[in-house]
């Protein structure tokens, strides 16, 4: 059944196809038709694509290209079998363009063998040499010279790992492509998804075979299913029981990307060859980036693709779209949005969908395409506030950077420690870790989803959890940029992992609001996550060389966390905690160096006791920006 399950799942996220009404579906039967080819390519391998053409397309009427490029399935297919929606919103699908979709090579239809994150060559020296930009530069060409009434304007977009094709395929140069949304993009392996600075993202271990098995031959079923397999109920207790990593073999054992994982730990060059950000240059037509402030999956990717784009391409159209969404979410709408308990206001998605993407779209593609859209380099939502807002630049130029520094008995505040010695210590144990989330279904789930706006409650009171607070606050703070922890610790082992998390700890008189998913959760006093990340301390001085501890020693320990724009009110505190475990989103680091933890021995997991100081010459802090 989990495999039934997660299939559907796949292709339904792939495509971005949510439950729509009758009339969504009517609407797609009535006014396209439907097409499939299988388009060649330079090197000979053909790539499946299903073409949607408005039925009222004619030489004084010419639509443009919308395209997604997938490695989840262009499905239904079959001349006769339509979706019920067709591209990013039904705004756009109402609006009409020619939709393109098509199965990347070696997955489902297409032709060829297929790579996790291809591989960009900035030089290629002959036919054979390929990437997604030399397929999509095809791809363009054949569509402009075979798909009747178009106007030879090409957009694109995507989700996920369709968010990475689209930032790839922006790299093919075609003069055709006008304009590009990667949204919620893969931009990197060892930052995004698998990997948080070095540490594994084991909440993904049930995701492999859908990016480790391939094909025999093309297909339209989803191959991989037979190799999925069904864990407990719950997924604390099962990953606990799984042990080291290296025991995950009895499940992997034939799965590439398994085996690639294991035996890369550090970013070599297999992992840099896959990190498109070194290759965005010469972009010079339109970006759109857009992303979700929860997003458990990919939030990493759209903030860097987009500083990398301002960076290398100062005079391009770049712009940067942010709100209060998890992984995906803004392509549809629910009416009441939440991300789990907290609640942001109604038709968000629509908003987004209306008169951000489809502005961006219909200019470029339809319209005078002079860059002149109306909107602004960025459109943030403010998660505190619970609003959008907008701004010519991200990071803001004229943020304030000041430190939020740790201080004795869980103090919390803007001035720096006097103390001459000042330190507090924890024990950290693998063999029970601290858990990411109280719901323990998220934990058996196929990626985790709610826990980046979680009630922290739960950790709070754990031994192994620091705490630092902040005193009420008399006036709102507005966090809006980068975030830097700098931690000072030392500790007994010669690895360690820490997990930072920064915290909105609301009033104890807060009231429930009206759309509660979970009636018996109290809002009074309740810890939202606003922002975390793991740093592995193995990792300190660079990622392409791990270093031991030294048992004993002050070591500094500086990592960034994602962005954030959100508002601590007026009557809320400010709270950071700090672990070593969030278990199992990401595997428990020995404590004990050893040259590879995907290797790791059961025996080689120890207790050991962290120390992070707090103290005139080895001051802890989260240095944050505030928007004034």
């Amino acid at each position: 059944m989990l495999r039934n399950l997660l299939t559907a799942a796949l292709i339904v996220l792939a495509q971005h196809i949510y439950a729509q009404n009758v009339s969504d579906d009517k609407f797609v039967r009535e006014n396209y038709s439907k097409a499939e080819y299988d388009i060649p390519v330079r090197d000979g391998v053909k790539l499946h694509t299903i073409v949607y053409t408005p039925k009222d397309a004619a030489p004084d009427k010419q639509y443009p290209f919308l395209m997604q490029r997938t490695c989840y399935s262009v499905a239904p297919y079959g001349q006769d079998a339509y979706p019920p929606r067709l591209g990013p919103s039904p705004a756009l699908m109402r609006d009409k363009f020619i939709f393109v979709y098509q199965d990347v090579r070696g997955r489902y239809l297409s032709e060829g063998v297929w790579t996790n994150m291809t591989p960009h060559i900035d030089q290629k020296k002959g036919k054979n040499e390929v990437d997604e930009a030399s397929d999509t530069y095809d791809t363009i060409d054949w569509l402009l010279k075979n798909i009747p009434n178009n106007n030879g304007r090409v957009g694109q977009w995507g989700i996920s790992y369709p968010g990475f094709y689209t930032t790839a395929s922006a790299l093919s140069g075609h003069p055709a492509l006008k304009a590009s949304s990667p949204q919620a993009p893969i931009a990197d392996f060892y930052f995004d998804d698998f990997h948080h600075n070095g540490a594994f993202t084991q909440g993904y271990y049930l995701t492999f075979p859908v990016f480790g098995i391939k094909p025999p031959k093309p297909t339209t079923a989803s191959w991989f299913t037979s190799e999925m397999f069904s864990p407990k109920p719950d997924g604390y207790t099962f990953n606990l029981e799984i042990g080291s990593l290296k025991n995950f073999d009895k499940y992997y054992a034939q799965n590439f990307f398994w085996k690639e994982t294991v035996d890369h730990p550090n970013k070599d060059e297999f992992w840099k060859k896959r990190d498109i950000l070194p290759h965005l240059k010469g972009v010079k037509h339109a970006f759109m980036t857009v992303g979700g402030w929860f997003d458990a999956e990919d939030l990493y990717g759209p903030l860097n693709t987009y500083k990398t784009l301002e960076k290398n391409n100062p005079s391009m159209y770049n712009t940067l779209v942010v709100g209060p969404f998890g992984h995906g979410r803004w392509s549809r709408e629910t009416g009441h949005t939440l991300h789990n308990d907290i609640y942001f206001g109604d038709s968000i998605a629509t908003f987004y969908q209306n008169n951000i993407e489809a502005t961006f779209f219909k200019h470029f593609l339809k319209g005078a395409g002079d860059g002149k859209t109306g909107l602004p380099e960025a459109y943030l939502f403010d998660t505190g506030k619970k609003e959008w807002k907008t701004f010519d630049k991200w990071p803001v130029a004229n943020a304030e950077k000041v430190k939020l520094f740790f201080h004795p008995k869980g103090k919390l505040d803007f001035t720096a420690p006097k103390e001459a010695k000042s330190a507090t210590e924890y024990v950290s144990d693998p063999l029970k870790p601290v858990p990411y989330t109280a719901n323990y279904k998220q934990m058996s789930g196929f990626t985790p989803f709610e826990y980046m706006s979680e009630d922290q409650r739960f950790a709070a009171t754990r031994p192994d959890v620091l705490v630092f607070e902040t005193d009420i606050l008399d006036s709102n703070i507005t966090l809006g940029g980068e975030i830097n922890a700098l931690l000072k610790f030392s500790t007994t082992g010669t690895d360690a992992d820490f997990f930072v998390k920064l915290i909105d700890v609301y009033p104890d008189d807060e009231k429930n609001h009206a759309f509660m998913p979970d009636p018996k959760v109290v809002m009074a006093g309740y810890q939202q996550m606003v922002r975390s990340e793991v740093m592995r301390a193995r990792f300190r001085n660079g990622f392409e060389k791990p270093e031991a501890v030294v048992a004993g020693k002050v070591t500094d320990l500086n990592f960034r966390l994602q962005d954030v724009l959100h508002t601590f009110k007026k009557g809320h505190r400010i709270m950071i905690q700090v672990q070593s475990t969030a278990f199992p989103l990401f595997d428990r680091n020995p404590q004990k160096y050893v040259e590879n933890i995907y290797k790791a021995e059961d025996a080689d997991f120890t207790t050991a006791k962290h120390t992070v100081y707090h103290q005139a010459n080895a001051a802890s802090a989260l240095e944050v920006e505030v928007i004034k």
